[in-house]
């Protein structure tokens, strides 16, 4: 029980953080959805660090691990908005946005969770 209250908590505070990147961020002129894509970004970047330092060092609890890594990075990230966001550039004939920011946000997304993953060398 304590290890879904963990992952609950994280996961709150990472929709919050998703939440105020998305309102800073996205808007109509530009088109893409920024704020979703650095969370997402952010988010790829993070759970790499994280689970690359727990790797290398064994100081991250189980638990810990959990608030942060599944929890956190969980609630932050978001494959749904993701989604939606795309079914809306299709809906609306943007095919040129559509396809940047898919092909940007998995490119990005995997690069920034082997970046964090060597960042961790570092450490």
């Amino acid at each position: 029980m304590k290890q879904l209250v963990l992952v609950f908590i994280g996961g709150g505070f990472g929709s919050i953080a998703r939440y105020a990147l998305s309102k800073f961020f996205n808007n109509d002129t530009s088109g893409i959805p920024y704020g979703t894509l650095i969370a997402n970004v952010l988010g790829s970047l993070l759970i790499g660090f994280i689970l690359g330092f727990v790797a290398k060092t064994e100081t991250l609890n189980t638990n810990q691990t959990l608030l942060l890594a599944t929890g956190f990075c969980g609630g932050f990230t978001t494959f749904s908005t993701f989604a939606y966001e795309n079914h809306m550039f299709l809906k609306s004939g943007d095919f040129m946005n559509f396809f940047l920011y898919t092909i940007g946000s998995f490119i990005i997304g995997f690069a920034a969770v082997f970046l964090g993953m060597f960042l961790v060398k570092f450490i």
